[in-house]
């Protein structure tokens, strides 16, 4: 039987538990007034902040502290800065987060990007001009290489792992190696003729980074010729650090995980209503991208 004295005491234990819970988000939210949320941009720093932004604002008022958009200029400030503590969440390419771990950054992925079509992949792919002579990679020896950062996955890990399988050292079969900085540049700089072919990230045929420059009038996507695709690489993760509390994790998950339903129009603005959602993701399931990264860093070391 429920009685008077069961009543108060289990409502004094649901006050107590409510209480500590409010304490522990106050200890949390005192030591992280704010997050930073740091992006690599495939295009300008104007263009990635207005697509970005309204998610912001909208993880913001999910978590309760201001979450600010960091655009860096590469793949390695993400690094750098999540190795120091001053990046608390970052979008990273799976190479770049091989990097991270392999540098002992202390983070952890949570979510991976899932493409409309349900999968979380993509491929690097060597674009050349529609009208060009070159049908594949063997015909470009002695031709200008765009490649796009060195801690880029599809823009130079994947591509150097996949010439050396086919017995290209890069530095010396091409004439010229240029990193570009991003894929939209890369792209432009084959549509302008200041590179002979370059490698890119393409998911499919109605997304990719060549196509979004398309649809801001930097290039014609037309003109563009893929003779090369690379096999699936795994999208890149959201990663966090290891040392923020366990209650202010779980809060970041659930706020990324569940942006998507949450906030669909914030969600599709940052995306270009390419991808369908974020999804759970471990460290484990990079362990073949980061013995990539290990392996081209010997190859570096020999050429």
């Amino acid at each position: 039987m429920i009685t008077r004295r069961i009543m108060l005491a289990a409502t004094a234990a649901m006050a107590i538990v409510g209480t500590a819970s409010g304490t522990f988000a106050q200890e949390w939210k005192s030591k992280y007034p704010e997050l930073t949320f740091a992006v690599v941009p495939a295009e300008n720093a104007a263009d990635t902040t207005n697509r970005w932004q309204p998610l912001m604002d909208h993880l913001s008022k999910t978590i309760g502290v201001p979450v600010k958009l960091r655009i860096v200029n590469d793949y390695a400030a993400v690094v750098q800065g999540q190795k120091e503590g001053t990046i608390h969440i970052g979008l990273y390419g799976a190479a770049s987060f091989a990097r991270a771990i392999i540098v002992g950054a202390d983070v952890s992925p949570f979510g991976i990007e899932v493409n409309k079509d349900g999968s979380t992949g993509y491929y690097s792919v060597v674009y050349v001009k529609k009208d060009s002579p070159f049908q594949k990679l063997e015909d470009l020896k002695g031709k200008t290489l765009g490649l796009v950062d060195p801690n880029s996955t599809s823009g130079n890990n994947v591509p150097r792992f996949e010439m050396n399988k086919l017995g290209i050292d890069p530095d010396k079969y091409f004439s010229k190696v240029v990193y570009a900085g991003t894929h939209e540049n890369a792209a432009i700089g084959v549509a302008q003729g200041t590179f002979d072919a370059c490698f890119n990230a393409w998911t499919n045929e109605e997304d990719s980074d060549a196509l979004k420059a398309d649809k801001k009038g930097l290039l014609k996507f037309s003109d563009l010729r893929i003779i090369y695709k690379s096999q699936p690489i795994l999208n890149g993760p959201l990663a966090y650090l290891n040392s923020m509390p366990e209650d202010l994790k779980k809060t970041v998950v659930d706020a990324f995980l569940n942006a998507y339903t949450a906030n669909r129009e914030a969600f599709d603005k940052a995306y270009d209503g390419k991808k369908l959602s974020y999804k759970a993701i471990t460290t484990k399931d990079y362990q073949p991208t980061i013995d990539l990264v290990k392996f081209v860093d010997e190859l570096k070391k020999k050429s």
